[in-house]
Formats: C-alpha cells, sequence, structure tokens
C-alpha cells in the first residue's frame, strides 16, 4: 500500500489532480481498475490519503519554528526557509497542499487540499498568536501569502536558490515590520 500511495503522490504532484486519470494511476502502481477502486475507492479518496502522506512525511514543520524558545522573527525565517527547499526541491513542483487548494475542475479535490491549507493557516495563526497576540492577523497573513508564492515560483520554474533568497528577504521584511510595531 505504501509503495502504490508513494507512486500516486509522486504523479500527482507532477501532473495536478486534474490532469492525470485513473489508467495513468493503474499503470504506475501495477494493478487493474477494479483493484484501483477495490482498494481507494476513488480517485478522489486516493488524491485525499496522497495529500494526507505528503503532508506528513514531506509538509514542512509547523511545530518547531514557534517553539516558546523560539525569537518569532527567527522561526518564521526558519520556516519560510525549509519552504524554499522543499518547494524548490526534485523537479520543483511546490507544495502539492497549496497547489491542489488552487482549485481545478474537481471541486472535491480541491476541497481535501484547501482543508489541510487550512489546517497551515491555523497552525501558523496559533504560533504567532503566542508570541505576538496582536499581530497575529497579519503575520499569518503574511506567511501563507509567502508561502503561496513560494509555491507557485517553484512550479514555474524558478530552482530553490532563488527561492531561498526571496525567503531570507520576505524573512528580513517581516522581522523589520515586527520591530517596528
Amino acid at each position: 500500500m505504501e509503495d502504490a500511495l508513494a507512486k500516486a503522490q509522486a504523479l500527482f504532484r507532477e501532473k495536478g489532480y486534474d490532469a492525470l486519470n485513473v489508467a495513468d494511476l493503474t499503470d504506475a502502481i501495477g494493478i487493474n481498475p477494479p483493484s484501483f477502486y477495490a482498494a481507494f475507492g476513488s480517485k478522489s479518496a486516493l488524491y485525499g490519503q496522497v495529500l494526507q502522506r505528503y503532508a506528513e512525511l514531506e509538509g514542512i514543520d509547523l511545530e518547531g519554528p514557534f517553539a516558546a524558545d523560539v525569537p518569532l522573527a527567527q522561526g518564521i525565517a526558519r520556516l519560510l526557509a525549509e519552504a524554499a527547499r522543499n518547494y524548490g526541491a526534485g523537479n520543483g513542483t511546490g507544495c502539492m497542499v497549496i497547489e491542489g487548494a488552487r482549485g481545478g475542475v474537481d471541486a472535491e479535490a480541491c476541497r481535501q487540499a484547501r482543508r489541510l491549507l487550512d489546517l497551515t493557516h491555523d497552525t501558523v495563526h496559533a504560533g504567532v498568536s503566542c508570541q505576538a497576540p496582536e499581530q497575529a492577523e497579519m503575520v499569518t497573513d503574511y506567511v501563507m501569502a509567502t508561502l503561496s508564492g513560494l509555491s507557485a515560483s517553484a512550479r514555474n520554474g524558478l530552482p530553490a536558490e532563488r527561492l531561498l533568497r526571496i525567503a531570507d528577504i520576505a524573512s528580513r521584511q517581516l522581522a523589520h515590520e515586527l520591530e517596528e510595531t
């Protein structure tokens, strides 16, 4: 099962949900369509499992950067740098959750990705709120917009080293903003 999920994840990342069909998935996994439906239920259900797997195994650390002993600006800088490295790694497909939440033809697939993206937002907001409750909304919006931009830029071919420079500039600007307020 793990091997099948890994193969499906690679395909979903490469092609996106809408461009991928069940025949592509069954060929990659090495099973026939009836076995596919028996194992996963549907393409959408498999996508949900793949998104969860991606978040658990390849998603960025959302807890460590907001630890009580880590200054907020430093933690966010670490989070954005990790995202830049992650999104630009390999074939530079960006974040599977963010890209899936951007929407496409299949509303259910978008909802599944959006649920995980909302969880990311809530986790970032909670982490920021512990150190800067008055600025939590602004900082969370800034972090989420930066993550979205990094992912889109990776998907559009920007290499990891340039994504890291963007993350660094964004982090320094946020640190400056936090000092002023």
